[in-house]
């Protein structure tokens, strides 16, 4: 696994601020936020690009590029893969939801003010929401299925299913899957605040609240967030050390609105179902579910009532453990699902259900078991992340401990 993230460029760091609950959102500093309704965002802070890339390559890739290649490049680097899989055999699917912002902020404000002539020859390959998958294909001579899922906020929740069907049904042995996201600019802070879905509070530690009767929107974050898929016995055959085994994917649709979830979180609940349903769930397993929980209004009343119709209300209630990672890392979008695998993987192995920070007010609607402030210890048996998108896009992916 590799992670680039607000709370943490490696694995090991990730890890540590995750389980402690840290807040990794604060005061915006990309851009001049006077003119701004909100402030805050959950940036990437002290990344060394050059610690996996020369200056030259750095500056003809965008940000969520350069984020993507991190992440892959310590995921590669943990798995031990590197040589060990046929190039033909080996895949990418990692995605973005927006794909280079800042390229093409910048390439659009040349043309304004500069001219077309003034518009840079990398201006399209640098921005295309593919570009990451195509640069860690090349980077590591992957030659087999290549697929940038585009699917909003569920889009690394969909890579990593999708990449998990691929190698169950034989197209590959071997899949680098997730998502990257570099979004914190102007325009898109302006665009999200003005279709009402960011917070406004400007508190950095109390604004992305999810399940918390105060919360008024999402906060953005960035970064890149990557696994190595890889068909089980493959992995045994090269003595690999097997972090989770991939047991259940769910993939839906709302076909209800393009921002708002469906009032009966019909979409939301199918996904988890199919995902449980496929990962051979029983009642009586305790579970940690890591919501989409992104601290809107109508996300995580909906999410909640989606959870208690796929699990029944009573093991909703007595054996799922919840938490929203995103109240420390803020929105990753394209990334939060990834990052959100990542921290599924960790709680199995830790045996460590990570907080949810910042719920301080309960929302009666919102009455599940959110992990408030503090990581709980618990053995549980098997972990589940949803994800749900801009355009009614809803993702589950289910993981279990290697070998159970």
């Amino acid at each position: 696994m590799g992670i680039v993230s607000p709370i943490g460029n490696d694995m090991a760091e990730f890890e540590k601020n995750l389980m402690a609950g840290v807040c990794g959102i604060d005061w915006i500093t990309r851009f001049d936020t006077t003119d701004y309704k909100v402030k805050i965002a959950g940036e990437v802070k002290d990344f060394d690009i050059e610690a996996y890339l020369s200056r030259v390559e750095a500056r003809r890739m965008d940000l969520f590029t350069r984020y993507a290649v991190a992440a892959a490049d310590q995921a590669m680097a943990q798995s031990g893969l590197a040589g060990r899989v046929a190039a033909e055999r080996f895949g990418v699917y990692i995605g973005s939801g927006v794909g280079g912002m800042g390229t093409f902020v910048e390439s659009a404000e040349n043309n304004l003010t500069k001219g077309p002539r003034k518009v840079s020859p990398l201006f399209i390959p640098m921005m295309i929401s593919n570009i990451a998958a195509g640069t860690i294909a090349i980077r590591y001579d992957a030659k087999g299925p290549c697929l940038p899922v585009v699917t909003a906020c569920a889009t690394s929740t969909h890579a990593l299913g999708e990449a998990y069907r691929a190698i169950r049904h034989g197209y590959a042995d071997a899949i680098l899957a997730g998502g990257s996201e570099a979004i914190i600019h102007g325009l898109a802070v302006a665009g999200f605040t003005n279709c009402m879905a960011l917070s406004t509070r400007n508190i950095p530690d109390e604004s992305s609240i999810p399940f918390d009767v105060r919360r008024d929107g999402f906060v953005l974050g960035e970064g890149g967030a990557v696994l190595v898929l890889e068909e089980y016995n493959h992995a045994l055959a090269r003595g690999a050390k097997i972090l989770a085994e991939v047991v259940g994917y769910g993939n839906t649709c709302d076909a209800y609105h393009i921002t708002a979830p469906e009032p009966e979180a019909d979409g939301a609940t199918r996904a988890i179902s199919q995902a449980l349903t496929e990962a051979a769930y029983q009642k009586g397993m305790k579970v940690y579910y890591n919501a989409h929980g992104t601290s809107t209004p109508l996300n995580d009343k909906s999410e909640t009532m989606a959870v208690k119709k796929a699990f029944g209300e009573k093991a909703a209630r007595e054996d799922v453990y919840i938490s929203s990672t995103k109240s420390m890392t803020g929105h990753m979008l394209g990334a939060a699902g990834g990052c959100e695998a990542i921290a599924c993987i960790l709680a199995l192995n830790k045996s460590l259900i990570p907080p949810t920070i910042g719920l301080k007010e309960a929302d009666p609607e919102c009455d599940l078991n959110y992990t408030p402030n503090q990581a709980a210890a618990v053995d549980i048996d098997m972990a589940v992340s949803t994800s749900l998108g801009f355009g009614g896009h809803n993702g589950t992916v289910v993981f279990r401990k290697a070998g159970e």
